[in-house]
This record gives structure tokens, sequence and C-alpha cells, in this order.
């Protein structure tokens, strides 16, 4: 008997038997993702769509700023990302400024508003996980994603910089509470690229990241039961983001200096997602690529606490060909 898509997703984290390995993907709706009804329009007709066993929700790109007076525009375009305006953070001393935001207002309300419609229209047939970004991520948007602003801070200012990211977590450990309680099966926890030694060496890291990714983390350590940690780019601290309080680990097999899904079953025991290329093979590769890399993945993995899907979000003009061979891969 087939099982439902929750009950599938549970046993892969659980590295118990499946009737198929998940497999899902996310992306952006650049056009649709400006209120919560877009949002979660966007989203939903995209699960309908291919019918994935879970659904990543991609909020807007600089919805976790927004509240904090970050100006970030629309492009208008349906591939091209939100534009930088201004930010109230104009030199180190200015992230004083920063005071915890009731995640029931502005713009955060709005993005728990869209996680509600998403409920009500998946129908508990679909488990879901929201985004939320680390600490030092926000940071870097709040500056336009300059990080060689923020690394300049933590040279110059670490006593103010620390104070912000503080606030930050606090923020972001209470939203992450009422996304579980809107309905949510847990987060999805994104670095962009700061756990990496191309980003910051491993002291730093656990100075100015790691600390108050837990704070994250640990609040909603023992509600949901899906939480994912996101390692965007090259040469991660795969070891080191192993110990955090999450069933999955999602990072991209391709990038230079990061283990392959073989190797990293010999590292953590935490359910691995990924194996699909989202910037060469899903976007310009042929179907009969993508199904040959979903394969290896499989092969890999033995479909052993394994879920399938791309190493972050598909760019918005992956071909619908591509996609549908993914999602037949495991069928």
């Amino acid at each position: 008997m087939p099982m439902t898509k929750t009950e599938r997703v549970q046993a892969a984290l659980r590295g118990e038997p499946v009737d198929r390995v998940p497999v899902s993907a996310w992306g952006h709706n650049y056009l649709k993702e400006w209120s919560a009804e877009g949002l979660a329009e966007a989203m939903v007709d995209f699960q309908r769509k291919y019918d994935w066993d879970f659904m990543k929700v991609n909020p807007r790109a600089s919805y976790f700023v927004e509240d904090w007076g970050a100006r970030w525009e629309p492009s208008g375009k349906p591939n091209v990302g939100p534009t930088f305006v201004d930010t109230p953070i104009k030199s180190s001393r200015d992230w004083r400024i920063l005071e915890p935001l009731n995640p029931e207002k502005g713009v955060l309300g709005e993005h728990l508003r869209a996680l509600e419609l998403i409920r009500d229209a998946l129908r508990g047939e679909v488990p879901f996980i929201q985004t939320v970004f680390s600490p030092l991520s926000i940071a870097k948007y709040l500056v336009g994603k300059r990080e060689d602003v923020i690394r300049a801070h933590m040279r110059e200012d670490p006593d103010q910089l620390s104070y912000a990211l503080s606030v930050i977590a606090l923020t972001f450990a209470d939203y992450s509470r009422r996304c579980i309680d809107r309905g949510a099966s847990g987060i999805f926890f994104a670095t962009t690229g700061w756990a990496s030694s191309d980003a910051l060496d491993e002291d730093d890291y656990v100075r100015f990241g790691k600390r108050f990714d837990l704070e994250v983390l640990d609040a909603v350590r023992d509600i949901g039961w899906f939480h994912v940690l996101h390692n965007c780019g090259a040469d991660i601290f795969f070891e080191l983001a192993t110990f955090y309080p999450v069933q999955a680990v999602n990072w991209s097999v391709h990038s230079r200096g990061n283990p392959s899904l073989k190797d990293a079953q010999g590292i953590t025991d935490r359910a691995l997602m990924g194996g699909v290329d989202e910037k060469t093979t899903l976007r310009s590769g042929t179907p009969e690529q993508v199904a040959q890399e979903a394969r290896d993945a499989l092969r890999q993995t033995r479909g052993i606490r394994f879920l399938l899907t791309p190493g972050c979000s598909i760019p918005t003009d992956t071909p619908e060909s591509n996609l549908r061979a993914l999602r037949a891969t495991v069928e």
C-alpha cells in the first residue's frame, strides 16, 4: 500500500524503509511573492503542478529585513530578484538601533498569513517547511548582501555586530516557533554561504555564526519534526553543521570541496537532501541528464535516509521538462 507523503518523508528522515524516495524542488516567483495571497498561490500552484512529496516554502528574498527598515524593491521581471535600495545600517554603530520585532506584525506577519493560506490549501496532505535565514545571513541582507561590510564590522566593532545578531536571533527564534504554530512541519534554516571557508575561517563562524544559529534552532528543537540545515556554497563546514539540531542537511554536492552523498553518509546520521545540480543540470541539461544525475544520487545513498532534491533553489527559468524528469525518477 502506498505511503502518504507525510509517512514517506517521516520514514526517510528516520532511515526507515520507504515505498519510494521522497522528491521535491523549490524556487522563487519574483512576481507573485510580494503579498501573502500571491506567495501562497505561487507555492500551492507549483506543488500541484509537480506533486512533490513536501513543500519548501520560498518566501520573498528580502522578507526578513524589511521590518527593520531595509528597503528592497521588486524588479518587475520574472527572472530577476528584488533590488536593494537603502538600509538604516550606515556604520557599525548603527547596529544598536535594532530591536526585537513582533513576528505577528509587518512583513513577518504577512508571511505567517501566507503559511496559514498554504496550510489550508494543502489540507494536511503535504508537509511544508518555512525558510528561515541564519542571523548572520540576515545581517548581510540588512546591508545590501555585502559580505565585505559584515567582515569589516567583525574586525572593527565585533560587540556591536554581536548585539545585532543577538536581536536577530531572538526575533527569529520567536518567528520560527510561530511558523510551527501555523502548521509548518519545520524550518529550512539557510546559512547563505557563511558556513564556508570561502567566507570565514571556522573560528569566526563559531563566534559570529554557530552561536546565534543555535539560538534559533534550539527554539524549535522540541517542536516540529522536519528541520533542515541548508548550507550554500563551496568548501562548506559540513562537519560543524551536522551538530545542529535538525533532521536533514541540504547542500550542493557539485560545488567545490563539498562532500559527495556517499561520503556524507559516513560523516553524519542526519538525512541527506540533494543530489541534482540546480545551476547546471536542472537549468540547462536535458531530461535524460537530470534523470541520470538523480539515479546516481539514488545509487550513492541506496535510497536510505535520503530525499532527492536540488542543492538549492532552482532558477526561475528551469525547464518544466527537467522538473518532470526529476519527479519521474523516483517512480
